[in-house]
């Protein structure tokens, strides 16, 4: 069970890099996720919490604006594919199964990227415009990511 939630955390990951972290560090931080005593015990501190939800509302913003590069170009690929890891990760830590949970995360990393590029591109023609199928993305990767971090729970 730990690694289709660490696969699901990496898809959101690959969605919205920095709302998987979020995600897993508020529910470290609610005691939703048994990361303490684990190298992953970290993830609770208000601090981390902190730095993860402003780095997520500021990609959120940005990933709106004309300039912002494509998924697929490789510094974000590989972003989002060391976020979903990590985050694949700090799930499987709270079972003892951090490298399963990494290679997990990872894989739902590549998922969430190439196939949340597709959709939204999908998405984006019957609007006529990207934003709406941005807006419904992000609400996915947030709706989703509360959702895993609870069913660790």
């Amino acid at each position: 069970m730990l690694y289709i939630l660490a696969l699901l955390i990496g898809v959101v990951a690959g969605l919205r890099a920095m709302t998987a972290p979020a995600a897993v560090a508020w529910g470290a931080y609610l005691d939703w996720l048994p990361v303490a005593g684990t190298w992953a015990g970290f993830m609770g501190h208000w601090i981390t919490v902190g730095i993860f939800t402003i780095l997520a509302i500021v990609e959120l913003v940005t990933d709106q604006l004309p300039s912002t590069p494509s998924r697929r170009v490789p510094q974000q690929f590989g972003a989002r594919i060391v976020m979903g890891a990590f985050t694949g990760a700090v799930i499987g830590a709270t079972g003892g199964a951090t490298i399963g949970g990494l290679i997990a995360g990872a894989i739902g990393a590549v998922i969430g990227t190439l196939g949340g590029a597709e959709l939204r591109k999908r998405l984006a023609i019957p609007f006529g415009k990207d934003l709406p199928a941005a807006l419904i993305e992000d609400a996915v990767a947030i709706i989703g990511g509360v959702l895993i971090v609870a069913a660790v729970a």
